[in-house]
């Protein structure tokens, strides 16, 4: 358990990496960036289920989460409504949200995680 993994490279980055029993996911947006930020929040994190999954864990073992919006004063409250749908009851990670100018003007979600792999003994 003490090997990097990395899932999903190229030349530049990796979409997660694995090491010690934490998995770490660099920034995930939408495919689809024609939609709205419901649609490309919910489409974001559909791909950290994904990438969680092929790290052996899921979202119910969230340690924390980065947010970063386009425009948080619009885009906040339906963020947070798809985001607060798609969290596990009661594992909440730490998180932090903030505005901040995207490397690509079509993108309004950005979302980083990390989680402990493995499932809750007990």
């Amino acid at each position: 358990m003490n090997d990097v993994v990395r899932i999903n490279t190229n030349h530049r980055r990796s979409s997660a990496v694995t090491y010690n029993g934490i998995v770490f996911l660099g920034g995930q947006t939408a495919e689809d960036r024609s939609q709205d930020i419901r649609g490309q929040t919910q489409q974001t994190l559909a791909k950290i289920d994904q990438f969680l999954a092929e790290a052996g864990t899921d979202k119910s073992r969230l340690l924390t989460a980065q947010i970063w919006l386009k425009n948080i004063k619009t885009d906040f409250a339906i963020m947070n409504e798809v985001w607060d749908a798609w969290t596990a009851p009661g594992a909440s990670p730490t998180r932090a949200t903030a505005q901040c100018d995207m490397g690509q003007p079509e993108v309004l979600v950005e979302i980083i995680v990390t989680a402990a792999i493995g499932k809750i003994e007990g």
